[in-house]
């Protein structure tokens, strides 16, 4: 079933669109939970908890691509329910290896007003990601979006482990160099 025949369901409210979702997403969904989670009944939890989000968005959204809707929600979930756990420091899982990879390029402005900063390095971390060359788009994304552990990265990339290290190592000091070039840092 397509994307736009589930989101035509959801639509109409026939509860047939969360089967369809479960089957043609449910294993994807419970991937990038885990990858955060690492939990697996917590990981189900937060998919079950995508599913009626998306019951409850749709109607108003129509959205036109379902699996990266159900990623970001699915994301979004597993992030609060690992945040509520209250485990950041203690948890050795990809979430906090990715996030502190992270932490030496993305500053903390704890004096400006969250949302706006949010929005606005947003928006200037998708315009460094638009400029990158395709491949080192997507390990990018597939690290610190979907939580994917390094060597799945690298197998599915056919390179090595250390090559996929290094290059998201070079990512990171192009993208702090960018945040500096735009003012984020000092």
């Amino acid at each position: 079933m397509t994307d736009e025949e589930i989101v035509a369901l959801y639509w109409q409210r026939d509860e047939q669109a969360i089967a369809h979702t479960r089957h043609k997403y449910g294993a994807y969904l419970f991937t990038i939970a885990r990858n955060i989670l690492c939990d697996h009944r917590d990981s189900e939890e937060s998919v079950s908890d995508a599913y009626l989000r998306a019951w409850r968005s749709m109607p108003p959204q129509r959205p036109l691509y379902l699996g990266p809707y159900l990623a970001k929600i699915t994301r979004a979930l597993a992030i609060d329910r690992f945040r509520a756990r209250k485990r950041i420091k203690r948890q050795a899982g990809e979430f906090a290896l990715s996030l502190s990879e992270l932490e030496e390029c993305i500053p903390d402005h704890s004096d400006v007003p969250r949302q706006v900063n949010a929005k606005l390095l947003s928006e200037s971390i998708d315009v460094f990601l638009q400029e990158l060359p395709a491949i080192q788009r997507c390990v990018f994304t597939e690290r610190y979006f979907y939580l994917d552990p390094l060597k799945e990265i690298a197998r599915r990339h056919d390179m090595s482990e250390s090559k996929a290290k290094s290059m998201l190592l070079r990512i990171r000091a192009r993208l702090r160099d960018h945040l500096r070039e735009e003012g984020y840092y000092t």
